[in-house]
């Protein structure tokens, strides 16, 4: 099974989570990576592994949410990519991001 990282995925939500905070302020609350990187991850390109995974920490995010396997040709689901994005945000205090996350579940679960 072949699989690859949906970096359009992984820059907008690095994009929305870090807003209108400087490159410099974003990298270093990440942890041990460069502006430099950050611009780069931002603009589509592939991160190396470990920046991937402390970028996912930091967006608190599982490294799946952006792994897409070529063979059964899915993207990611716009459920996973709305989730994705409420996980990213900032401004929402957990309580209220548990909350819409139960009814995006809910919406999309329904039958």
């Amino acid at each position: 099974m072949n699989s690859e990282l949906n970096t359009s995925l992984l820059a907008g939500m690095l994009k929305a989570k870090r807003g209108s905070t400087g490159l410099r302020v974003t990298a270093s609350e990440i942890g041990d990576i460069s502006s430099a990187t950050l611009s780069r991850i931002e603009q589509g390109k592939l991160p190396d592994v470990e920046t991937f995974i402390k970028i996912c920490k930091w967006l608190e995010v599982t490294t799946e949410t952006f792994i897409v396997s070529n063979s059964e040709s899915k993207s990611v689901s716009s459920k996973d990519k709305i989730l994705a994005h409420l996980r990213a945000d900032r401004e929402l205090d957990p309580d209220t991001m548990n909350m819409l996350t139960k009814v995006i579940d809910m919406a999309y679960n329904r039958k």
